[in-house]
């Protein structure tokens, strides 16, 4: 399969914004029966070779053990429990109403009870309408799922390559349901003071200071999907950086500044893998470098720590 296959967003949105209320609905599951981690790294999905999956979770002694899982092969979201029951609910022709309506008598139907504290989309246009009553998006192409988690499937393996160049602390590379991206952070560790004002969603995820790194698929202010980077909190200074290839910008952003890669150009590219690469480590040093790492001491070339392990030349591995 070509690395970075085409996918614009104009043609797959409405299969995209059915998909991610999808998404939202699972990943809230997630969130009300997982243990709560730093940075809410426990809500977040992981890839699979079909799809993407919550992991195992459930409340002790009061749940099975299960799992829910997006299938984009077959088309199909699985709840599994522990003892290898699986009930599955299909994701074609279904509207987030359905969907949702679906989902819950499956979770019932294995023993399974889980109340969503706020059973609505988070921070999409529609935030105020329950999800049991969204009859409006109903669309699903299978093909463009398909493609949809073959690009994250790839993106992934860069972000994973990517993120083996640094020993610091670090987050996984993960699938964020909230906005529908896939990311890797780094973090320096040092302590971030919010503003009292800032809800308790963004003061957890920016507590300490970061560079984060990511692939999404568009939007309604940045049309076209892109790798992207930013620094949290923004360093003075930092959209004066430059950035690799020519193609990437600094683009405003909520007050801050995004590093963004369009796919197109990075697609086009003769060596698409490399040229991600280098966009990521340019946003690395603008980011660390004006926050004053010490980015030698977090390096780790090729996941390596230990200089005497590093191989030396071609035929040391």
């Amino acid at each position: 399969m070509e690395l970075f296959p085409a996918m614009p967003l104009a043609e797959w949105r409405d299969t995209k914004e059915t998909l991610h209320r999808f998404a939202q609905i699972v990943g809230k599951i997630r969130l009300a029966a997982s243990v709560r981690r730093n940075h809410w790294w426990n809500v977040t999905f992981h890839l699979t070779g079909r799809g993407f999956t919550t992991r195992p979770m459930g409340r002790p002694g009061r749940d099975p053990v299960f799992t829910i899982d997006f299938d984009f092969v077959g088309h199909q979201l699985v709840v599994s429990t522990l003892d290898g029951t699986a009930i599955s609910v299909p994701l074609p022709g279904q509207s987030v109403a359905s969907f949702h309506h679906e989902l819950f008598a499956a979770l019932a139907a294995l023993g399974i009870r889980v109340d969503l504290p706020v059973p609505r989309p988070y921070d999409l246009p529609d935030s105020a309408r329950p999800f049991a009553e969204d009859t409006e998006h109903a669309a699903y192409d299978p093909a463009r799922a398909n493609r949809y988690w073959q690009v994250l499937s790839q993106v992934s393996l860069v972000l994973e390559e990517f993120a083996a160049g640094f020993s610091g602390k670090v987050s996984p590379v993960h699938h964020f349901w909230h906005s529908l991206d896939i990311a890797h952070t780094r973090f320096s560790d040092r302590h971030v003071d919010q503003p009292s004002g800032v809800g308790p969603v963004t003061r957890e995820a920016y507590s300490r200071e970061l560079v984060s790194f990511g692939f999404w698929f568009g939007d309604d202010t940045l049309g076209e999907p892109a790798f992207y980077s930013y620094t949290a909190p923004e360093p003075a200074g930092l959209d004066g950086e430059p950035l690799v290839p020519a193609a990437a910008r600094w683009v405003a952003r909520n007050g801050s500044h995004l590093a963004v890669l369009p796919y197109a150009d990075a697609r086009a590219a003769s060596d698409p893998r490399a040229v991600v690469l280098g966009f990521y480590e340019s946003a690395y040093r603008a980011g660390a470098g004006r926050a004053g790492w010490d980015t030698a001491a977090f390096a780790s070339p090729g996941g390596i720590t230990d200089p005497l392990l590093r191989p030396v030349g071609p035929y040391d591995a």
